[in-house]
Parts: C-alpha cells; structure tokens; sequence
C-alpha cells in the first residue's frame, strides 16, 4: 500500500511542477526587462521648480474642468496676494485666464530657469497650443520672489 501512495504522492507533485512551469511560461516577457520603469521626482530646489510644479498643476485643474476650487486654491498657494488683484484685473478687461493669458488651456508646457537678481528670478513658460502635427507656442515671463518663491508676475515675453 505504501508503493501506490508514495506513486499517487510522486504523480501529483509531478503534476503540481508542470503548472507551475506552466504558469511561470505564461508571465508577460516585461517582467524581465532591462529598462527601468518610468518614474518621476521631485525636490525642494529652486523657484523654477515651483513655478513648473504651478503650471503643471494648474493647468491639469483647468483641463479637468474642476469649476474654479482648485485652480483658486492653487493661486492662493502658489501667487502673491498683490499679483491675485493684478490678475484679477486683467482677466476682468481681456475676458480670458490671466495665468495662461489665454482663453484656452495648451496641451502642454514647459519652464526654463532665466536670470536672478534683487530678490527675483525669472522664468520662462513655454505654451504649446495646436495639434502635435503643427504646434504653436506663446512665451511667459514668470517672476518669483526668491524669498517665499512665490509667483509675483505673468506678462507675455518681450
């Protein structure tokens, strides 16, 4: 009797092996790969940054559609008070988002660092507008004040 266990015992865990054989032919060839996941990151550098962290959030807030809560929150966040009012303003007479200086929201962005000085740096807002086949841009000056690198002023780029 213990020959047709040790069999039956034998017999199953041959089976058992060939699912799990099975099984591990059947994981996506991914698993194996040599190239990283994609990832992002981030720090607590240079106002540049906040101001790519500003436009990168405010921009998904408008997109999305969020009625107002939290494109206000991130202005409250991320804008002085003084530029608030100045924006304020200006969207008042141009009936357009004083932020992207536009009625529309672009399909994409970008932030390169500029110059510094007297308590400010400046920055560069790329907005792309358009297809990707026949994209168009407009250019923002960004002013940030070095001290709470809070926003302090949009214009169009000279």
């Amino acid at each position: 009797m213990s020959g047709i266990k040790s069999t039956l015992t034998t017999g199953r865990a041959l089976i058992a092996a060939a699912l799990l054989i099975a099984a591990g032919a059947s994981v996506p060839a991914v698993a194996s790969s040599t190239a990283a996941p994609p990832a992002r990151s981030g720090s607590n550098g240079p106002a540049y940054d906040r101001v790519a962290d500003f436009y990168g959030a405010y921009i998904d807030a408008v997109t999305d559609g969020d009625s107002g809560t939290l494109s206000t929150r991130l202005r409250t966040f991320y804008l002085t008070s003084a530029l608030r009012t100045q924006l304020a303003g200006w969207e008042h007479r141009q009936h357009a988002d004083g932020v992207l200086r536009a009625q529309d929201v672009p399909s994409a962005w970008r932030v390169t660092a500029g110059d510094s000085g007297a308590g400010h740096t400046w920055s560069t807002v790329r907005l792309t507008w358009g297809s990707p086949q026949h994209p168009t841009y407009t250019y923002l000056t960004v002013q940030s004040d070095l001290a709470t690198k809070k926003i302090s002023g949009i214009k169009p780029r000279s």
